[in-house]
């Protein structure tokens, strides 16, 4: 390898190439993205104040201390995670023109981002199993999901996205960048960084897809399954206003499950057809669908359940009558 090489990559062998870092290319055309990131900054702060006001709530009721809010907690927990990963880098990246990554904090990045992300997903899960057991099994709800052993399945829902993503993460360093360091995104993402080597990425390859399959669609579809056994128990209530407000405790998990999955399905569709669409389109939608969902689950959690609006009215009437005394 001559001198220049020498001076930005760590060289092996003198056939493997390990790079100093990545530069996050970004948008290719969209004009004034100092906006589009400045709305991103305001996004993370509202999604901030918005999750930790919910935890603090969930924190200090004693009431809500029941296995379906424990199962909203750890959501806004992983929530703020994911929005922390992905936005205050973007942003720095982006507005501070602070673009080159050094190549081990890429992948720490790709690893917070991709979990966090998959977390979403299995977050959304426990929630379905919480909604099948409390419509399905009314009468041994408490037996079948109690506190401990919901505490149980978010620990496992944390650990099984931990594992492939850490080995999706792992499988990198085994690869050498003797082409370009530019990486086609906003962040450092699994795929447009293996995309770049020279060497054979059939096993990133692999794990991408094991990746998408085993932590979003196998979560969906036991979402999906789960409401399939909800709308059968319903069907089997004999009054339509006991099946409606038993559905009705339903609405707000399937308003966050649409608003999380529909843009990553239409994501993953379009890339199955082989559809191509413009790196501009494909960063605008992946972003928005990783910045948005986390800002919108507590704000339509507080504002769609009954327990969490009155421990907010209860709190307003207790400063109320302090202020009063």
């Amino acid at each position: 390898m001559d001198t220049q090489v020498g001076t930005t990559a760590s060289v092996h062998n003198t056939t493997f190439v390990r790079p100093v870092g990545f530069y996050i290319r970004g948008f290719y055309a969209l004009q004034h993205t100092d906006y589009y990131f400045v709305f991103l900054s305001i996004v993370y702060i509202a999604t901030l104040l918005a999750n930790f006001l919910i935890m603090s709530i969930i924190w200090f009721a004693d009431s809500l201390h029941t296995p379906k809010y424990f199962a909203i907690f750890s959501l806004a927990v992983v929530d703020v995670s994911y929005s922390t990963a992905l936005i205050p880098k973007s942003i720095d990246a982006f507005l501070f023109n602070a673009r080159f990554v050094f190549y081990d904090a890429c992948l720490t990045q790709m690893f917070f981002v991709h979990y966090f992300s998959s977390m979403e997903s299995f977050a959304l899960s426990v929630l379905a199993y919480d909604r099948l057991i409390a419509i399905c099994f009314p009468l041994r709800s408490n037996t079948l999901n109690s506190n401990t052993k919901m505490v149980l399945v978010i620990i496992v829902s944390w650990v099984i996205p931990f594992v492939v993503v850490m080995v999706m993460v792992a499988l990198i360093p085994r690869l050498s960048f003797c082409k370009s360091t530019i990486i086609n995104s906003y962040f450092c993402d699994h795929g447009p960084v293996f995309k770049n080597t020279c060497s054979d990425y059939s096993a990133n390859w692999f794990m991408a897809a094991f990746y998408i399959v085993v932590l979003f669609f196998l979560p969906l579809a036991f979402i999906m399954l789960s409401y399939v056994c909800i709308i059968v128990a319903l069907l089997k209530i004999a009054s339509a206003e006991e099946r409606r407000k038993a559905f009705k405790t339903c609405t707000t998990h399937l308003t966050l499950v649409a608003v999380f999955y529909t843009p990553l399905l239409v994501t993953y569709i379009i890339a199955w057809v082989n559809v191509t669409i413009d790196t501009d389109t494909r960063i605008l939608n992946t972003s928005l669908s990783a910045a948005i969902p986390p800002l919108l689950n507590p704000i339509i959690y507080t504002l769609k359940t009954e327990e969490i609006m009155e421990q907010i009215k209860k709190y307003f009437r207790n400063l109320k009558i302090n202020a009063l005394s």
